[in-house]
Order: structure tokens, then sequence, then C-alpha cells
């Protein structure tokens, strides 16, 4: 145990010098997969070694997406990319991460599930791993829906505000473009990322109905969806854009607090369990029992 300490802090130090050393390497190494999007593409050497993660991981990474679209074929990989997208997880996960994440959770949950029969209870083992290895397989989904769900919600609370920031804008004597920089240097979301990469594409040269399109398509919400047929329809009918941006302001802001008494009536009826399941109980050991006490203490008495 001692010589294990004594070598820990030297492993941890050679580790830092390598990944110090070959930070160069690997920042050459992104910038080439950034230019190869564009068709630049530089021949390598035919003495440079592949790193680990090249020669290891990516491949594991494609074997296990393909294991996936295997065991479910129906799966569209344009449907994960817009779920992807819609969730805020897109430029970190990628569609073949995203199925080799569901395949190893799949195997992993079968594994333990055998791994379990060998070494507990066979019958149970035999019963457990399916239901694991189902388990794993379908748990990125319902947990890429939660994500979806909380960041269409952050983003309807966050609507409203942006709303009135780019009517002020606008009314100041902004364009469109220029009242969406603004949003995005005085505000921070999800929503105004999405505003971000709508004002890079519209600067790269893309059309802005097009643009908002895309944001439509990218955050599935019904307001977002509901600004940007507005803003489109008053570019193509001259009409005033910030009295447009005002009006879908006060719409969103309604829509919010309808939401938010809509879920004020639901409340009882999900406290209903909870309160019948624990806190009813509690009460009637607190109330009852000093009762049951003196009647049980009484009986004996007589």
């Amino acid at each position: 145990m001692l010589l294990f300490l004594a070598f820990l802090p030297l492993a941890l130090a050679v580790f830092l010098v390598g990944e110090v050393a070959t930070d160069p390497h690997r920042r050459r190494s992104i910038a080439l997969k950034r230019a190869a999007r564009y068709g630049v593409r530089r021949a390598q050497p035919a003495n440079v070694i592949p790193r680990f993660g090249e020669r290891v991981v990516e491949p594991a990474v494609e074997r296990l997406a393909a294991l996936a679209l295997k065991l479910n074929p129906k799966t569209s990989l344009d449907a994960i990319g817009t779920r992807l997208i819609a969730a805020g997880a897109a430029p970190r996960i990628s569609t073949s991460q995203f199925l080799a994440f569901k395949a190893g959770l799949g195997l992993s949950g079968l594994v333990a599930g055998a791994v379990f029969g060998a070494t507990v209870a066979p019958v149970a083992g035999i019963l457990l791993a399916p239901v694991l290895g189902g388990l794993g397989f379908v748990a990125p989904d319902t947990i890429l829906t939660i994500r979806t769900r909380q960041r269409r919600e952050r983003i309807r609370s966050e609507l409203p505000d942006a709303l009135d920031l780019l009517a002020v804008s606008v009314e100041a004597g902004l364009g469109l473009d220029g009242a969406i920089a603004k949003l995005t240097e005085h505000m921070h979301g999800a929503l105004v990322d999405e505003f971000a990469l709508t004002l890079g594409e519209m600067r790269i040269g893309e059309g802005r109905p097009e643009a908002l399109k895309k944001l439509a398509e990218r955050v599935p919400a019904p307001e977002v969806a509901a600004f940007v047929r507005s803003v489109i329809q008053a570019e193509q009918l001259g009409i005033s854009l910030g009295r447009i941006l005002r009006v879908q302001a006060a719409d969103s802001r309604l829509r919010r607090q309808a939401a938010a008494e809509e879920r004020a009536m639901k409340a009882p009826i999900k406290m209903l369990f909870p309160t019948a399941l624990f806190i009813f109980p509690a009460m009637f050991v607190v109330i009852l029992g000093p009762a049951f006490l003196n009647i049980t203490t009484y009986l004996n008495f007589k």
C-alpha cells in the first residue's frame, strides 16, 4: 500500500507531462477535423501512429452504434439528430455516440443480470438480464425526453423577456439582426443560444426567413413557432416589426401565466397520493397511538 502511494504522485506527474506534450498535436487534430468538413484535407505522414481514441474508441463507438441500429431497425438517424438538437446536446453528443451509449447501457444491463444470476440466483438472473438490458437500452431515450421537456420550459420562460428586448431594440432604430445581436450580448440562456446560432447563420449569408424557420425547427415550442411566423409575415407585408414583437411578448406572458395556473390547479391532485400514502399514516400513529396504548394498558389491568 505504501509503495502504491509512493508511485501515485509519480504516475500523476508523468500523465500531466504527457498531456501537456501532446496538447499541440491534439489541437492540430481538432483543426484538421474541422477543416475536413469544408473539404480541406492534408495527407498524413505514413509513420504517424494514430492516437488511442482514433484506434480504439472511435471504432468501438461505430460498432456499438451499428449494434443499436440492428436492435432497432426503425431508428431514424435524422430523428435522433433532431431530438439531440432539441435537448441542447447536439454539439457535444453526436448521433453515433448516442446510439453507442444506448447499446453500451443495454449490454451492461445484460452482463449485470447474467453476473447476478451466476453468483446469486440463476432463475432470477435469467429473468433480470433482459429486463436490465431493456432498461439500459431505453434509459438514454427517457433522459433525452426529460432534457428536451426541461429545455422547452426554460425557453418558454425566457421568451417574453427576450421579445421585450427585441422590441425595444427595433423601436430604437436597429434592424432585426442588430436587435438579435443586442439580445445575445445582454441575456443568457437556452433561447439566447439558439438566437446566437440563428444570427451566425444570417451573417454567413443565409436568408433571414430560412434562418428563422431553422430556429423554429430546433426549438419545439409553439410560442417560438408563432414568433417566427409573425416576423416572416411582418417582413413580407411591411408591418411594423416593433408592434408585432410587443404583441408576441404579451401573448407569451399570457401563455406562461395560463400554464402556471394550470400547474397550480393540478397540484392538489398530484399531492393526493403522497399525502394519503405518507402523511396520513403518520398522523394516525401520532393521534391514535396514545389512545391505543391507553386502551391496551386498561385491558391488561382488567
